[in-house]
Protein backbone atom coordinates (compact mmCIF):
# COMPACT_ATOMS: atom_id res chain seq x y z
CA UNK A 1 0.00 0.00 0.00
CA UNK A 2 3.10 2.42 0.07
CA UNK A 3 3.54 5.63 -0.84
CA UNK A 4 -0.21 5.75 1.45
CA UNK A 5 1.17 4.02 4.68
CA UNK A 6 4.62 5.70 4.53
CA UNK A 7 3.53 7.46 7.57
CA UNK A 8 -0.08 5.95 8.63
CA UNK A 9 -1.13 2.10 8.98
CA UNK A 10 -3.21 0.67 6.13
CA UNK A 11 -5.97 -0.02 8.71
CA UNK A 12 -6.07 3.78 9.38
CA UNK A 13 -6.46 4.90 5.62
CA UNK A 14 -9.86 6.54 5.04
CA UNK A 15 -12.13 4.67 2.79
CA UNK A 16 -15.85 5.44 2.11
CA UNK A 17 -15.21 9.04 4.99
CA UNK A 18 -13.70 6.45 7.55
CA UNK A 19 -10.85 4.81 8.57
CA UNK A 20 -11.36 0.92 7.02
CA UNK A 21 -10.54 -0.07 10.59
CA UNK A 22 -13.78 1.05 11.54
CA UNK A 23 -15.64 -0.36 8.98
CA UNK A 24 -14.45 -3.79 10.27
CA UNK A 25 -15.41 -3.10 14.10
CA UNK A 26 -18.38 -2.15 13.12
CA UNK A 27 -19.62 -4.68 11.60
CA UNK A 28 -17.92 -7.21 13.81
CA UNK A 29 -20.73 -5.35 16.43
CA UNK A 30 -23.57 -5.91 14.39
CA UNK A 31 -22.89 -9.66 13.94
CA UNK A 32 -22.40 -9.44 17.82
CA UNK A 33 -19.44 -8.58 18.99
CA UNK A 34 -19.20 -5.91 22.27
CA UNK A 35 -15.34 -6.30 23.21
CA UNK A 36 -12.42 -6.22 21.14
CA UNK A 37 -8.77 -6.75 20.90
CA UNK A 38 -6.56 -4.43 18.66
CA UNK A 39 -3.24 -5.47 17.97
CA UNK A 40 -1.11 -2.67 17.40
CA UNK A 41 2.78 -2.08 16.42
CA UNK A 42 3.12 0.42 13.94
CA UNK A 43 1.67 3.89 13.72
CA UNK A 44 -0.22 2.58 17.23
CA UNK A 45 -0.62 6.14 18.58
CA UNK A 46 -2.84 6.83 15.70
CA UNK A 47 -5.20 3.96 16.15
CA UNK A 48 -5.45 4.58 20.08
CA UNK A 49 -6.14 8.43 19.51
CA UNK A 50 -8.86 7.69 17.36
CA UNK A 51 -10.82 4.53 18.80
CA UNK A 52 -9.75 5.35 22.37
CA UNK A 53 -11.72 2.83 25.09
CA UNK A 54 -14.13 2.09 22.26
CA UNK A 55 -16.92 3.69 23.80
CA UNK A 56 -17.98 6.12 21.17
CA UNK A 57 -18.59 2.95 19.43
CA UNK A 58 -20.69 1.14 21.69
CA UNK A 59 -17.76 -1.12 22.56
CA UNK A 60 -14.92 -2.09 24.71
CA UNK A 61 -11.40 -1.97 22.93
CA UNK A 62 -8.51 -2.85 24.65
CA UNK A 63 -4.81 -3.04 23.00
CA UNK A 64 -2.13 -5.74 22.60
CA UNK A 65 1.49 -4.40 20.96
CA UNK A 66 3.40 -6.41 18.99
CA UNK A 67 6.93 -4.95 19.64
CA UNK A 68 8.58 -6.76 16.57
CA UNK A 69 6.37 -7.66 13.61
CA UNK A 70 7.67 -11.32 13.27
CA UNK A 71 4.45 -12.33 11.20
CA UNK A 72 1.00 -12.63 12.10
CA UNK A 73 1.05 -15.79 14.30
CA UNK A 74 3.44 -13.28 16.20
CA UNK A 75 0.50 -10.90 16.25
CA UNK A 76 -1.98 -12.95 17.65
CA UNK A 77 0.00 -14.44 20.53
CA UNK A 78 0.40 -10.83 21.24
CA UNK A 79 -3.18 -10.91 22.64
CA UNK A 80 -3.12 -14.03 24.49
CA UNK A 81 -3.32 -12.50 27.58
CA UNK A 82 -6.34 -10.85 26.99
CA UNK A 83 -7.90 -13.79 24.71
CA UNK A 84 -11.51 -15.53 25.94
CA UNK A 85 -11.76 -19.41 25.38
CA UNK A 86 -13.38 -18.70 22.43
CA UNK A 87 -13.01 -15.79 20.27
CA UNK A 88 -12.95 -14.31 16.47
CA UNK A 89 -9.56 -13.00 14.87
CA UNK A 90 -9.62 -11.02 11.56
CA UNK A 91 -7.31 -9.58 9.30
CA UNK A 92 -7.53 -5.75 9.52
CA UNK A 93 -7.63 -5.39 5.80
CA UNK A 94 -10.40 -7.60 5.03
CA UNK A 95 -14.28 -6.79 5.18
CA UNK A 96 -16.71 -9.47 5.03
CA UNK A 97 -20.65 -9.08 5.22
CA UNK A 98 -22.85 -9.42 8.43
CA UNK A 99 -24.43 -11.97 7.45
CA UNK A 100 -21.16 -14.22 6.62
CA UNK A 101 -19.81 -12.61 10.22
CA UNK A 102 -22.24 -14.20 11.99
CA UNK A 103 -22.31 -17.14 10.30
CA UNK A 104 -18.96 -18.07 11.54
CA UNK A 105 -19.51 -16.66 15.05
CA UNK A 106 -22.38 -18.60 15.25
CA UNK A 107 -20.43 -21.78 14.07
CA UNK A 108 -19.89 -23.16 17.55
CA UNK A 109 -16.84 -25.35 17.13
CA UNK A 110 -13.74 -23.77 15.96
CA UNK A 111 -14.05 -22.30 12.13
CA UNK A 112 -12.38 -20.24 9.09
CA UNK A 113 -13.76 -18.36 6.50
CA UNK A 114 -13.32 -18.88 2.74
CA UNK A 115 -14.01 -17.44 -0.29
CA UNK A 116 -13.89 -18.44 -4.04
CA UNK A 117 -11.87 -16.17 -5.81
CA UNK A 118 -10.86 -15.90 -10.17
CA UNK A 119 -7.17 -15.44 -9.54
CA UNK A 120 -6.12 -17.65 -6.19
CA UNK A 121 -2.38 -16.93 -6.69
CA UNK A 122 -3.11 -13.56 -5.07
CA UNK A 123 -4.20 -15.58 -1.72
CA UNK A 124 -3.57 -18.64 0.33
CA UNK A 125 -6.01 -21.28 -0.23
CA UNK A 126 -7.61 -23.88 1.80
CA UNK A 127 -7.55 -27.69 1.55
CA UNK A 128 -10.58 -29.42 2.37
CA UNK A 129 -11.97 -32.68 2.83
CA UNK A 130 -15.80 -33.43 4.42
CA UNK A 131 -16.62 -29.83 4.91
CA UNK A 132 -13.29 -29.10 7.19
CA UNK A 133 -9.87 -27.65 7.15
CA UNK A 134 -7.27 -29.85 5.97
CA UNK A 135 -4.23 -27.58 5.87
CA UNK A 136 -3.81 -24.50 4.44
CA UNK A 137 -1.63 -23.83 1.22
CA UNK A 138 0.36 -20.05 1.26
CA UNK A 139 0.69 -18.07 -2.09
CA UNK A 140 1.49 -20.24 -4.87
CA UNK A 141 1.90 -19.75 -8.57
CA UNK A 142 0.02 -22.55 -8.65
CA UNK A 143 -2.69 -22.86 -6.24
CA UNK A 144 -4.37 -26.13 -5.77
CA UNK A 145 -7.97 -24.66 -4.88
CA UNK A 146 -9.58 -21.34 -5.18
CA UNK A 147 -11.16 -20.99 -1.85
CA UNK A 148 -9.32 -18.47 -0.37
CA UNK A 149 -8.43 -17.51 2.64
CA UNK A 150 -10.57 -15.00 4.33
CA UNK A 151 -8.68 -13.68 7.09
CA UNK A 152 -11.78 -14.85 9.50
CA UNK A 153 -10.95 -16.89 12.33
CA UNK A 154 -13.29 -18.39 15.37
CA UNK A 155 -10.53 -20.08 17.39
CA UNK A 156 -10.10 -21.52 21.10
CA UNK A 157 -7.28 -20.93 23.13
CA UNK A 158 -5.31 -24.34 22.18
CA UNK A 159 -4.15 -22.07 19.03
CA UNK A 160 -2.23 -20.42 21.46
CA UNK A 161 0.10 -24.27 21.86
CA UNK A 162 -0.20 -24.73 18.29
CA UNK A 163 1.30 -21.64 17.42
CA UNK A 164 4.42 -22.21 20.12
CA UNK A 165 4.77 -25.56 18.23
CA UNK A 166 4.99 -24.79 14.96
CA UNK A 167 8.51 -24.16 12.72
CA UNK A 168 9.34 -20.59 11.92
CA UNK A 169 9.07 -19.86 8.45
CA UNK A 170 11.48 -19.37 5.85
CA UNK A 171 10.72 -15.54 6.40
CA UNK A 172 11.77 -16.03 10.21
CA UNK A 173 8.08 -15.33 11.26
CA UNK A 174 5.24 -16.59 13.05
CA UNK A 175 2.79 -17.30 10.21
CA UNK A 176 -1.21 -17.66 11.69
CA UNK A 177 -1.18 -19.86 8.54
CA UNK A 178 1.16 -22.49 10.24
CA UNK A 179 -0.76 -22.55 13.68
CA UNK A 180 -3.56 -23.61 11.36
CA UNK A 181 -1.84 -26.16 10.12
CA UNK A 182 -0.28 -27.62 12.86
CA UNK A 183 -4.49 -26.98 14.83
CA UNK A 184 -6.20 -29.11 11.92
CA UNK A 185 -3.90 -32.00 12.24
CA UNK A 186 -5.02 -32.81 15.60
CA UNK A 187 -8.56 -30.96 16.06
CA UNK A 188 -12.07 -30.26 13.71
CA UNK A 189 -11.91 -27.10 12.11
CA UNK A 190 -14.99 -26.24 10.28
CA UNK A 191 -14.67 -24.30 6.67
CA UNK A 192 -17.40 -21.79 6.43
CA UNK A 193 -17.68 -20.31 2.72
CA UNK A 194 -18.94 -16.72 3.09
CA UNK A 195 -20.94 -14.39 1.17
CA UNK A 196 -19.36 -11.14 0.62
CA UNK A 197 -15.56 -9.72 1.12
CA UNK A 198 -13.42 -7.22 -0.08
CA UNK A 199 -10.12 -6.92 0.85
CA UNK A 200 -7.31 -4.12 0.55
CA UNK A 201 -3.94 -5.21 -0.34
CA UNK A 202 -3.18 -2.67 -3.33
CA UNK A 203 -3.73 1.08 -3.26
CA UNK A 204 -6.69 0.61 -6.20
CA UNK A 205 -8.43 -1.32 -4.07
CA UNK A 206 -9.67 1.90 -1.92
CA UNK A 207 -11.47 3.01 -5.38
CA UNK A 208 -13.67 -0.21 -5.46
CA UNK A 209 -14.42 -0.05 -1.77
CA UNK A 210 -15.25 3.30 -1.97
CA UNK A 211 -17.54 1.97 -4.71
CA UNK A 212 -19.05 -0.63 -2.80
CA UNK A 213 -20.12 0.89 0.54
CA UNK A 214 -21.12 4.75 -0.82
CA UNK A 215 -24.09 2.55 -2.66
CA UNK A 216 -25.71 3.05 1.01
CA UNK A 217 -24.71 6.59 1.59
CA UNK A 218 -27.38 8.94 2.48
CA UNK A 219 -27.52 12.85 1.70
CA UNK A 220 -26.50 14.83 4.69
CA UNK A 221 -25.47 18.71 4.79
CA UNK A 222 -23.97 19.96 8.13
CA UNK A 223 -21.95 22.78 6.38
CA UNK A 224 -22.84 26.07 3.75
CA UNK A 225 -24.21 25.27 0.34
CA UNK A 226 -24.13 28.92 -1.58
CA UNK A 227 -27.00 29.85 -3.93
CA UNK A 228 -26.31 28.39 -7.38
CA UNK A 229 -24.56 25.09 -6.41
CA UNK A 230 -25.89 21.99 -7.54
CA UNK A 231 -26.27 19.20 -5.43
CA UNK A 232 -27.66 15.92 -7.21
CA UNK A 233 -27.79 12.16 -5.66
CA UNK A 234 -26.83 11.31 -2.24
CA UNK A 235 -24.07 13.71 -1.50
CA UNK A 236 -22.62 14.03 2.47
CA UNK A 237 -21.35 17.65 3.47
CA UNK A 238 -19.03 17.90 6.89
CA UNK A 239 -19.48 20.55 9.36
CA UNK A 240 -17.99 24.17 8.40
CA UNK A 241 -17.33 23.38 4.95
CA UNK A 242 -18.65 25.67 2.54
CA UNK A 243 -19.60 24.86 -1.47
CA UNK A 244 -19.77 27.25 -3.42
CA UNK A 245 -21.66 29.03 -6.34
CA UNK A 246 -21.49 27.10 -9.53
CA UNK A 247 -20.25 24.01 -7.88
CA UNK A 248 -21.56 21.01 -9.60
CA UNK A 249 -21.59 17.69 -7.34
CA UNK A 250 -22.88 14.92 -8.42
CA UNK A 251 -23.65 11.64 -5.75
CA UNK A 252 -22.70 9.85 -4.19
CA UNK A 253 -19.69 12.17 -2.87
CA UNK A 254 -18.50 12.48 0.88
CA UNK A 255 -17.09 15.93 1.43
CA UNK A 256 -15.87 16.00 5.14
CA UNK A 257 -15.32 19.11 7.69
CA UNK A 258 -14.12 22.27 7.02
CA UNK A 259 -13.94 22.01 3.16
CA UNK A 260 -13.77 24.51 0.85
CA UNK A 261 -15.59 23.92 -2.59
CA UNK A 262 -15.41 25.76 -5.57
CA UNK A 263 -16.49 27.97 -6.85
CA UNK A 264 -17.55 26.63 -10.72
CA UNK A 265 -16.33 23.06 -9.82
CA UNK A 266 -17.53 19.73 -10.58
CA UNK A 267 -17.10 17.03 -8.00
CA UNK A 268 -18.07 13.35 -9.96
CA UNK A 269 -19.58 10.11 -8.37
CA UNK A 270 -18.13 8.01 -5.76
CA UNK A 271 -15.59 10.89 -4.57
CA UNK A 272 -14.10 11.13 -1.38
CA UNK A 273 -12.75 14.03 -0.06
CA UNK A 274 -11.63 14.24 3.93
CA UNK A 275 -11.14 17.33 6.52
CA UNK A 276 -9.87 20.69 5.38
CA UNK A 277 -9.71 19.80 1.62
CA UNK A 278 -9.68 22.12 -0.96
CA UNK A 279 -11.26 22.04 -4.23
CA UNK A 280 -10.50 25.00 -6.45
CA UNK A 281 -12.10 26.46 -9.63
CA UNK A 282 -12.53 24.72 -12.65
CA UNK A 283 -11.23 21.64 -11.14
CA UNK A 284 -12.73 18.25 -12.16
CA UNK A 285 -12.45 15.43 -9.61
CA UNK A 286 -13.98 12.37 -10.58
CA UNK A 287 -13.82 8.22 -8.34
CA UNK A 288 -11.12 9.56 -6.01
CA UNK A 289 -10.14 9.63 -2.85
CA UNK A 290 -8.41 13.01 -1.31
CA UNK A 291 -6.87 13.06 2.28
CA UNK A 292 -7.04 15.52 4.74
CA UNK A 293 -5.59 19.32 3.91
CA UNK A 294 -4.39 18.05 0.34
CA UNK A 295 -5.16 21.49 -2.22
CA UNK A 296 -6.40 20.81 -5.58
CA UNK A 297 -5.66 24.15 -7.10
CA UNK A 298 -7.67 25.74 -9.61
CA UNK A 299 -7.79 24.22 -13.32
CA UNK A 300 -6.68 20.83 -12.61
CA UNK A 301 -8.31 17.55 -13.36
CA UNK A 302 -8.11 14.30 -10.96
CA UNK A 303 -9.66 10.99 -12.05
CA UNK A 304 -10.05 7.41 -10.49
CA UNK A 305 -6.77 8.50 -8.30
CA UNK A 306 -6.26 8.08 -4.50
CA UNK A 307 -4.31 11.01 -3.03
CA UNK A 308 -2.43 11.18 0.61
CA UNK A 309 -2.49 13.68 3.13
CA UNK A 310 -1.35 17.56 3.06
CA UNK A 311 -0.52 17.34 -0.94
CA UNK A 312 -0.79 20.42 -3.31
CA UNK A 313 -1.59 20.59 -6.49
CA UNK A 314 -0.67 23.73 -8.32
CA UNK A 315 -2.78 25.25 -10.93
CA UNK A 316 -3.44 23.00 -14.41
CA UNK A 317 -2.17 19.69 -12.34
CA UNK A 318 -3.78 17.00 -15.08
CA UNK A 319 -3.67 13.67 -13.45
CA UNK A 320 -5.12 11.47 -16.54
CA UNK A 321 -6.35 7.98 -15.90
CA UNK A 322 -7.10 6.52 -19.10
CA UNK A 323 -4.80 5.05 -22.13
CA UNK A 324 -5.06 5.85 -25.49
CA UNK A 325 -5.81 2.32 -26.65
CA UNK A 326 -7.83 1.58 -23.54
CA UNK A 327 -6.27 -1.38 -22.31
CA UNK A 328 -5.33 -1.66 -18.36
CA UNK A 329 -3.16 0.66 -16.93
CA UNK A 330 -0.26 -0.68 -15.04
CA UNK A 331 1.29 0.95 -11.74
CA UNK A 332 3.53 -0.15 -9.16
CA UNK A 333 3.86 -2.17 -5.94
CA UNK A 334 7.03 -1.76 -3.81
CA UNK A 335 8.53 -0.59 -7.26
CA UNK A 336 7.67 -2.88 -9.55
CA UNK A 337 5.62 -2.58 -12.68
CA UNK A 338 2.17 -4.75 -12.09
CA UNK A 339 -1.33 -4.89 -13.78
CA UNK A 340 -3.88 -3.09 -11.76
CA UNK A 341 -6.75 -5.06 -13.81
CA UNK A 342 -8.27 -1.52 -14.38
CA UNK A 343 -8.99 0.50 -17.68
CA UNK A 344 -8.94 3.96 -15.74
CA UNK A 345 -6.67 4.56 -13.10
CA UNK A 346 -5.03 7.94 -12.12
CA UNK A 347 -2.29 8.36 -9.62
CA UNK A 348 -1.31 7.12 -5.98
CA UNK A 349 0.26 9.83 -3.98
CA UNK A 350 2.08 10.03 -1.23
CA UNK A 351 1.60 12.27 1.39
CA UNK A 352 3.04 16.05 1.34
CA UNK A 353 3.92 15.66 -2.78
CA UNK A 354 3.70 19.26 -4.39
CA UNK A 355 3.00 19.58 -8.09
CA UNK A 356 4.75 22.67 -9.99
CA UNK A 357 1.89 24.74 -12.55
CA UNK A 358 1.04 22.49 -15.19
CA UNK A 359 2.28 19.32 -14.24
CA UNK A 360 0.96 16.51 -16.73
CA UNK A 361 0.97 12.81 -14.51
CA UNK A 362 0.74 9.66 -16.79
CA UNK A 363 -2.17 6.56 -15.55
CA UNK A 364 -0.66 4.45 -12.96
CA UNK A 365 1.68 6.65 -12.00
CA UNK A 366 3.04 6.33 -8.50
CA UNK A 367 4.48 9.10 -6.73
CA UNK A 368 6.63 9.09 -3.50
CA UNK A 369 5.98 11.24 -0.05
CA UNK A 370 7.29 14.05 -0.02
CA UNK A 371 8.30 14.63 -3.87
CA UNK A 372 8.18 17.72 -6.05
CA UNK A 373 7.80 18.15 -9.85
CA UNK A 374 8.76 21.50 -11.26
CA UNK A 375 6.03 23.33 -13.56
CA UNK A 376 5.38 21.69 -16.65
CA UNK A 377 7.37 18.83 -15.67
CA UNK A 378 5.57 15.06 -16.74
CA UNK A 379 5.18 12.22 -14.18
CA UNK A 380 5.29 8.72 -15.02
CA UNK A 381 5.85 5.56 -13.44
CA UNK A 382 7.46 5.27 -9.92
CA UNK A 383 8.28 8.64 -8.81
CA UNK A 384 10.67 9.13 -6.39
CA UNK A 385 12.48 11.68 -4.25
CA UNK A 386 16.03 12.65 -5.36
CA UNK A 387 18.32 11.21 -3.06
Amino acid sequence: MRPLTSSTPKVMLPVCGRPFLEHIILRAAKAGIDEVVLVVGYGQDSVRSYFLDGRPLGLKIEYAVQDHQLGTGHALMAAEDLAQDKFLVLNGDVLPDVESLQAVVGAGDMAVATKKVPDPRRYGVFLMQDGHLKSVVEKSQNPPSDMANAGIYLLSRSVFDALSSAPISERGEYELTDGLNALASREMILVKEIKDWIEIGRPWDILEVNALLMKDLKSKNDGEVEDGATLKGNVSIGEGTKVRSGAYIEGPVIIGKDCDIGPNCYIRPRTCLGDRVRVGNAVEVKNSTIMNDTKVGHLSYLGDSVVGQRCNFGAGTIASNLRHDKGNVWSYIKGKAVDSDRRKLGVIMGNDVKTGIHTSIYPGTVIEAGCRSRPGEVLRGFVQRPG
